[in-house]
């Protein structure tokens, strides 16, 4: 269970609130509008934002006073992070051995994720090479290796087109059946496939709420967004 307990934030006239927590496993959308404070409530969980008061919980695990590294977190970005010099490979393997050459196993386990995301012959491939899509498959691969509980994407699939959107959505659902993924996206039509959806507007990241129940009856801060 992550669980933020009277978090709060507060930079130059920005801020963000939050105290709720998230039953796992499944995957929830984070929406809201443009510079709302998306972003930073998942740099508060994973550790690269440190709040100004509360604390974040993970299985009864207190978080806030562990690094980055030290936390159950894996992180996918829009721009996916991939390193252009090296192959589709080594860029997946660095996941679970963050070393100039990864060990023999970690290889061996890239190229296992790398089958399950449908890029099995594409190895040695840079990541120029690759189409958007392909792209993201790759940094997929690189979730699964590190086989993190909890899994934090910040508009992974922005640059996708709609069909591609959704078949990378429906990878994550199928290949992370057993993490709990905080999904952050600015389309409110992606997190209709989430479960749960987070509302993040006012400086406030609302408790999460079944999605269709959301959507179906939205408060009127959502249904200003929605419109």
């Amino acid at each position: 269970m992550l669980r933020l307990e009277g978090v709060g934030f507060a930079r130059e006239g920005f801020s963000l609130a939050a105290d709720w927590e998230l039953e796992g496993p499944g995957v929830t959308a984070v929406i809201g509008p443009s510079g709302a404070g998306k972003s930073t409530l998942l740099a508060l969980i994973a550790g690269f934002e440190l709040p100004d008061r509360g604390q974040v919980w993970w299985n009864g695990v207190d978080l806030t006073p562990l690094a980055p590294g030290k936390r159950p977190v894996a992180m996918l970005f829009q721009e996916n992070n991939l390193f252009p010099h090296l192959d589709v490979l080594t860029n997946v393997a660095l996941g679970l051995s963050p070393r100039a050459r990864p060990s023999a196993e970690a290889v061996e386990r890239a190229r296992g994720a790398l089958a399950r995301v449908g890029l099995a012959g594409m190895e040695r491939r840079k990541p120029g090479a690759l189409s958007g899509g392909q792209a993201g498959r790759a940094a997929l691969a690189r979730v699964l290796v590190t086989e993190r509980p909890l899994v934090l994407m910040d508009e992974p699939f922005a640059a996708l087109g709609p069909a591609q959107r959704a078949e990378m959505q429906g990878l994550v659902a199928e290949l992370l059946p057993k993490a709990t993924v905080l999904m952050v996206t600015h389309a409110p039509e992606d997190a209709r496939f989430a479960g749960q959806t987070v509302f993040v507007a006012g400086g406030l990241a609302a408790a999460p709420a079944e999605t269709a129940a959301l959507f179906a009856a939205p408060p009127p801060t959502l249904r200003k967004y929605l419109a």
